[in-house]
């Protein structure tokens, strides 16, 4: 291919602008979820080229820009987006596109966010590809792989010192290190990508993103590939990954490198991926998904109705569906069911699900009442306009620990709304009625 490939736009939800490219009309998608650069500088590397040429004999490759990187729409350092509202991205680029359904290859540092878009959004995905990814990046309980917070802390410091300099390219490309227009090129791509103090903001935030919690939902066939001796990204993480989803391939390649500068010039990556694509099953349209649950009702409605009597009740209980409903569409989340003095909802993101919950009590508040709420993020079951399943249950049981005026949820839903503003407190750590194991709850600050 001889030009760089023509660069388009679209609106992601926020209403910014996603810059994106297209290369190829292959029988199938490929959507590439990689790390910040600049879509129009990433054709100049030879390298880069010929991966992307060859991959596109597979099928129709996808690539774009992150908002607040390259091309696409700048976002205050401050109001970085969230876990699932980043990972909306994908998803604004493949309508953009008309892609029914693709193949998504995540990369390093993104990976968290290309297995969250694909754990919410199956019926959109053929298959997961996680190139030197993982599931979390830093040290955690029952987790202890992750890397220290002060090694870390340090290769996020040296990224940002070097930020206008070749340097941070040599550890990472030993096959290249003398190769100095490549060098230059990477240099240029990433002052255009984004400034220093944006990528040490975006480094620091994806450094603690964490799916742990959701890798069980991952149903989609996938292909963890991952170097053996990587500095940054220990094969610890490709193995934790590949155990933890469903029947994922885990594959390594020897060596260090970022394979879409090395020296093979991703052949072995390309290899693989065309593998896994032409010899991967048929998808199979979902009837288990991951969304955010969340369980509402009405403290002391028992002694309320009894003190009001059955016609005032009844009107008040009007009130609060009416209250109820309406800001469940607000909050683009679907009604599920009624349960008498609450209700049952599922949202696409649990930040909306959090913040419909607190409006909700605050205008319950102004009608002279009090609710408690729950809100869980997991797999739940489809049963035609209902839903089942464990997640379900914790979403219960959460709620039912709620005081009034209370919003509970669980440590995965924390993790996910990470960058979103919304503050929590400690709640402890609880069991569950009839869910196995011990629960950490946090309770959402007024």
């Amino acid at each position: 291919m001889a030009e760089t490939p023509r660069t388009q736009y679209t609106k992601n939800r926020d209403g910014l602008s996603i810059a994106y490219q297209v290369v190829g009309d292959g029988p199938v998608d490929i959507m590439l979820v990689l790390n910040a650069g600049c879509l129009d500088l990433t054709w100049r590397d030879r390298v880069s080229l010929h991966f992307r040429e060859r991959l596109s004999r597979v099928g129709r490759v996808i690539c774009f820009d992150w908002s607040g990187m390259g091309a696409s729409d700048e976002i205050p350092l401050g109001a970085l987006p969230t876990p699932e509202a980043w990972s909306e991205d994908i998803r604004a680029v493949l309508e953009a596109v008309g892609s029914r359904r693709a193949f998504v290859l995540a990369h390093q540092n993104v990976g968290p966010l290309g297995i969250l878009f694909v754990a919410l959004n199956p019926e959109r995905v053929s298959g997961l590809i996680l190139v030197d990814s993982c599931a979390r990046r830093r040290h955690a309980d029952h987790y202890e792989i992750g890397l220290p917070d002060d090694v870390v802390d340090g290769y996020v410091a040296t990224l940002v010192e070097h930020w206008d300099s070749d340097e941070i390219w040599k550890p990472q490309n030993p096959s290249r290190r003398n190769d100095h227009d490549f060098l230059s090129l990477q240099a240029v791509n990433l002052r255009l990508a984004m400034s220093p103090s944006m990528a040490k903001a975006a480094i620091e935030w994806l450094s603690r993103v964490d799916v742990r919690g959701i890798l069980g939902a991952v149903h989609t066939p996938t292909l963890v590939l991952h170097s053996d001796q990587h500095p940054f990204n220990p094969i610890e993480f490709g193995r934790y990954l590949a155990e933890h989803i469903e029947k994922a391939q885990f594959v390594t390649r020897l060596g260090t490198e970022n394979f879409l500068f090395s020296a093979d010039e991703g052949n072995e990556v390309v290899d693989r991926v065309a593998e896994f694509i032409t010899g991967a099953p048929p998808a199979i349209d979902p009837d288990r998904v991951l969304t955010t649950v969340l369980f509402t009702d009405v403290v002391g409605s028992t002694e309320l109705a009894n003190r009001l009597g059955d016609a005032e009740w009844l009107q008040l209980l009007a009130r609060h569906d009416e209250l109820v409903d309406r800001e469940i569409e607000r909050g683009r989340g679907r009604k599920i069911k009624s349960t008498g003095d609450g209700m049952l909802a599922t949202f696409d993101g649990p930040a909306r699900a959090v913040r419909c919950a607190q409006l909700i009590a605050a205008g319950m508040r102004h009608l002279g009442l009090e609710i408690r709420a729950g809100i869980h993020t997991g797999e739940v079951e489809l049963l035609g306009a209902d839903i089942g399943g464990i997640s379900v249950h914790i979403g219960a049981r959460i709620a039912g620990l709620a005081g009034a005026s209370q919003v509970l949820v669980s440590s995965t839903v924390t993790e996910l709304v990470r960058g979103s503003g919304i503050e929590f407190e400690d709640f402890g750590e609880h069991s569950l009625k009839g869910v196995p194991g011990v629960w950490r709850l946090l309770a959402v600050k007024n």
